[in-house]
This record gives C-alpha cells, sequence and structure tokens, in this order.
C-alpha cells in the first residue's frame, strides 16, 4: 500500500489529465494513493475528475482521487507533482511566435522551442511554472516534480537555477515516438536492439545502438539504410512531417537524430533548405483540429456517464519514475531531462541533457554517456548559450538580454530583424510577458 499524493497540474487537459490518470491507475505499486487533479479551470477539471472518478469506482480500484482549482491547497502533503500548463490560447499564441518572425524574413521552422519563437513562448510559460515551483518549495519542499511542458530544456534550465534545491526531472515522448521508425530502418524489433540515446530534448541523437544477439554495431546497417527509409515517410508514428533534414544531419554527421525535422530544426539556422516548412505548419493545423476532435469526442464519454471506457494508459514515463522511487525499483528509464553533472563531459555541466537513468528509492540518476560527437557537441553549446540568456532575461525580466538572446540564435540573420520582432513581439504579447516594452 502505497501513501503518495500525486498531483497533477494543468489537468484540465483531458489529454494529459485522463492519460497520466490512467498510468497511475496501471501502477500496483502506487494503489493507495491519492491522486489530486488541479487546473485554474474549473468546467475542464470538473469533466476530467468525473471521468477519472467513474474510471475509479466502475473498476474498484484502490485509489483516492481529489480535485482542487486552489494550486496551494492542491500541493498541501503532495509527494509527487506532475506538471503540464501551457499558456491560452495555446495555438493562436503560437502562431504568433512563428508568423512575425517570418514577416520580418526570419527562416524559423516552427519557433516552439528554438528560435524567436522559442523565445517567446519561454517567455511566456517559464515565470507561471517558477511561480509553481515556489510554492512547491514552501508547500511541500520534499515532493518530487516532473516537468512535461515545453520549452523544456529552457524550463528546467530555469527551475535548476532558480530553486536548486528542489529535485525534478523533465519528460518527452519524443523518443519513444521515434523508436518505430528505427525499427523501420533496421527491421529488427525493438526487443532485440540495443539503444543509448542523448543530446538535448527534441536535438539528441542515438549515440549507440547494438544487436542484442550478437552484440554488433548496428550503425553500419543505419547508414545503408536510414537516409532512403527516412526520405521515405511522410506520415509516421511518431507525429511527424517529415525527415528530410534527418537524413542529411544522419549523412553528414553519421548520427540519427530521434525527432522530426520541425523540432531538430528549430536549432539550425540553415535548416529551411531541407525541411518543408508547408507540410510543418500544415502539421500544425492538423493537430489543433485533432486535440480539439478529440476534446469533444471525450466530453461527449464522460457527459454520457462513460468516462471509464476513456482513461487509459499511454506510453509516458512519469508513473515509472515515481513508482520506481517509491518502490526502488533499479529501473533504467532511456529518455529523461536532468541535470549534466558530469554525465556529457564536453558541454557545460549546468547544462539539460537528456539521458538514459536509473530509478531507485534515491532518485532518478543519468548513466553517463561520454563525450558527445564534437560536430553535434557544438549544436548544444550553442544551444546552450541561448538558454542561459533566455532564462537570465526571465529571471532578471531584461529586454536587453532577451534581444542578445535573439542576436545569439543561428535562425536571426540581422541586428534589424532581431530587434523588430522583439519590439512587435513584446507589443502583441504584453498581457502575457513580464518583461517591459520600455
Amino acid at each position: 500500500m502505497s501513501n503518495q499524493k500525486i498531483t497533477l497540474i494543468g489537468a484540465g487537459s483531458l489529454q494529459f489529465g485522463l492519460s497520466s490518470v490512467g498510468n497511475i491507475l496501471e501502477s500496483e505499486g502506487l494503489l493507495g494513493s491519492t491522486i489530486c487533479l488541479h487546473d485554474i479551470d474549473e468546467s475542464a477539471l470538473n469533466l476530467t475528475f468525473q471521468a477519472c472518478n467513474d474510471t475509479i469506482q466502475h473498476r474498484k480500484l484502490d485509489f483516492n482521487l481529489e480535485m482542487s482549482t486552489d494550486r496551494r491547497e492542491a500541493l498541501n502533503d503532495a509527494t509527487f507533482i506532475i506538471n503540464s500548463i501551457e499558456i491560452p490560447p495555446r495555438f493562436e499564441l503560437m502562431d504568433i511566435d512563428f508568423r512575425v518572425p517570418q514577416y520580418y524574413g526570419c527562416k524559423q521552422i516552427l519557433g516552439e522551442n528554438g528560435g524567436p519563437g522559442g523565445l517567446f513562448h519561454s517567455l511566456r510559460v517559464i515565470p507561471p511554472i517558477l511561480d509553481i515551483c515556489e510554492d512547491i518549495s514552501k508547500i511541500c519542499p520534499n515532493a518530487f516534480l516532473i516537468n512535461f511542458s515545453n520549452p523544456m530544456t529552457r524550463i528546467c534550465l530555469a527551475i535548476h537555477r532558480k530553486f536548486p534545491s528542489l529535485k525534478f526531472a523533465g519528460l518527452c515522448h519524443e523518443y519513444i515516438h521515434f523508436t518505430p521508425i528505427i525499427r523501420k530502418i533496421l527491421q529488427t524489433p525493438l526487443s532485440k536492439l540495443e539503444i543509448t540515446a542523448g543530446g538535448f530534448n527534441h536535438f539528441g541523437v542515438i549515440l549507440d545502438i547494438k544487436y542484442k544477439d550478437t552484440g554488433m554495431n548496428a550503425y553500419p546497417d543505419i547508414h545503408k539504410k536510414g537516409p532512403v527509409v527516412l526520405r521515405s515517410i511522410k506520415n509516421g508514428p511518431a507525429l511527424d512531417n517529415g525527415f528530410d533534414l534527418i537524413a542529411f544531419i544522419l549523412e553528414t554527421y553519421g548520427y540519427l537524430a530521434y525527432t522530426p525535422d520541425s523540432h531538430y530544426g528549430e536549432y539550425l539556422g540553415w535548416a529551411w533548405e531541407k525541411a518543408n516548412i508547408h507540410a510543418i505548419r500544415q502539421f500544425m493545423v492538423d493537430y489543433e483540429k485533432y486535440l480539439r476532435d478529440e476534446y469533444l469526442r471525450a466530453k461527449k464519454y464522460i457527459e454520457r456517464g462513460k468516462g471509464w471506457k476513456i482513461v487509459k494508459q499511454d506510453e509516458e514515463s512519469a508513473v515509472p519514475i515515481i513508482d520506481g522511487i517509491v518502490n526502488d525499483r533499479n529501473l533504467r528509464e532511456p529518455s529523461v531531462n536532468i541535470l549534466n553533472d558530469g554525465i556529457i563531459p564536453n558541454i557545460t555541466q549546468d547544462a539539460i541533457i537528456e539521458c538514459p537513468v536509473m530509478i531507485n528509492k534515491d532518485g532518478v540518476h543519468g548513466i553517463k554517456l561520454g563525450e558527445f560527437p564534437h560536430g553535434l557537441a557544438a549544436f548544444l553549446r550553442t544551444q546552450y548559450s541561448i538558454q542561459d540568456l533566455v532564462v537570465e532575461a526571465i529571471l532578471q525580466k531584461s529586454k536587453d538580454l532577451a534581444l542578445q538572446a535573439l542576436l545569439a540564435d543561428p535562425v536571426i540573420e540581422t541586428i534589424w530583424q532581431a530587434k523588430k520582432i522583439l519590439e512587435e513581439m513584446l507589443n502583441l504579447q504584453q498581457d502575457y510577458i513580464q518583461i517591459a516594452l520600455e
């Protein structure tokens, strides 16, 4: 029996709330735990609570379920917190993040985590997450925080900078969603492959891959087959929108990145030469529609008293981490965002990296990866410098540092462009950003 309290922040999102609770309910090691749902949108929160409560009652499960729109109340006695917030209206703001830089000639291909769009996304979402961490530090300072929100690396770096004693990890499904493509390239079940991956979130590569039965290096086969397979994929399991850029990276640098063009290309000034920007923009339109349709479908189930049918387990790793800590599982997870601290020696040690970890009662421990490939490490060093400036701009509420972050970004081409984008974006999003226009 477990006496944990697991608080979900942003649980009004049916996509996040239902799947997260679905994962918890499948964990025998967490039976007896309290699940607390929190969101500032009470009507959305009620829907999630109703579906999850129906599931617990229908299956006669030994879990306690609570909900609260008061964050401090939701955090009281929490031992684990899972955060997945976004600043609404999400897609409207992301569209501005893309279109304003585009208007001034910036060739960013997505603008969610990198480029000028990534800067403004960071300026919006990081301060509210730091407010959450402030409450955690006061109300439940020994709790473990798991973050799902983007921009992942910048959020986690800001948390580390402002709350260095807070225990946290960041999780993203990018690696898991990419593994079917590895299987397709090698025509080998994943269970027969030993894979080590790492780097930055949305900017990592497969560092080592072997066939388990022979111990042979699988990279020669990836080099031979990978580019053709990658260029043939148009709609696949990774919520993708093209892998032409990833094929180029494989051919040029010798390593397979585990993310589609849309994300990897956010950090490269020349990505537009290889990535299909039109397909990426269409994907965002389609993804918004998909989420809207899924919400309406889920809402109908809940309103008909059949919410238990849609509270299901998914592939996210938050619950294995919680269960691994609570029950000292000595469990390996392949892709978690934590502080570098010697895991990759040839990049900055206080960078947030994505790497395999071991999980036990003492927490989450990164597995040392050795030196990152030098050509790709150069990319990471550049991005860390930008992350550093972005985080300091937020912590200091500094417009000057925000401009410096833009000027350091390889997606920006001119001083004029950087200044125009900064002024217009701060004006358009002044209700969401704490940096003054002056």
